[in-house]
């Protein structure tokens, strides 16, 4: 497995995050894994206010803060995903949350009620027992799969994931 890209999307609250970070720790034990997450509000700020790297990205530079251990990247820019891959370098698989319309296989979250209009986006949605799914017309190309079935889920993603570089 290298260089596989797969997406989750849904409503807020639905568990886009718990569920990645689900994957990403069980993948992680035998795979370079990279996430990417979209903000919709254009809130995510870099370090805390005050700070060197704050004071640097508030100048609208790209700054990178390199340590023993890590390399942290803020970008003023936005990037698409061939250059979001570029950044990152090396990895196995990526994981996006959000950015519903990029081409990439797709699982939709949902808790509660299913949002049909995910569905043109979507290659499976994942939810748990709160939803009937005979309350809804889902396509027959869509797979269902268990929100709390968590291997099942990590099978559908490697099976499913795209090739991106």
């Amino acid at each position: 497995m290298k260089y596989l890209a797969i997406a989750f999307s849904g409503p807020s609250d639905s568990g886009k995050t718990s569920l990645i970070v689900k994957v990403s720790n069980q993948l992680q034990k035998k795979y370079e894994i990279a996430i990417v997450k979209h903000d919709p509000s254009d809130k995510a700020t870099f370090d805390q206010e005050g700070k060197d790297s704050w004071k640097f990205a508030q100048t609208g530079a790209e700054v990178l803060v390199v340590s023993e251990t890590r390399t942290t990247f803020f970008s003023q820019r936005r990037k698409d995903l061939d250059e979001i891959i570029r950044t990152i370098g090396e990895f196995d698989l990526l994981m996006v949350e959000g950015l519903k319309t990029l081409p990439l296989p797709r699982i939709s979250i949902f808790r509660n009620k299913i949002d049909e209009s995910y569905f043109k986006y979507s290659n499976a949605i994942a939810i748990d027992d709160s939803i009937n799914v005979n309350d809804y017309n889902i396509p027959e190309d869509i797979t269902v799969l268990d929100l709390n079935d968590t291997d099942a889920i990590i099978d559908w993603v490697i099976k499913n994931a795209k090739k991106v570089k």
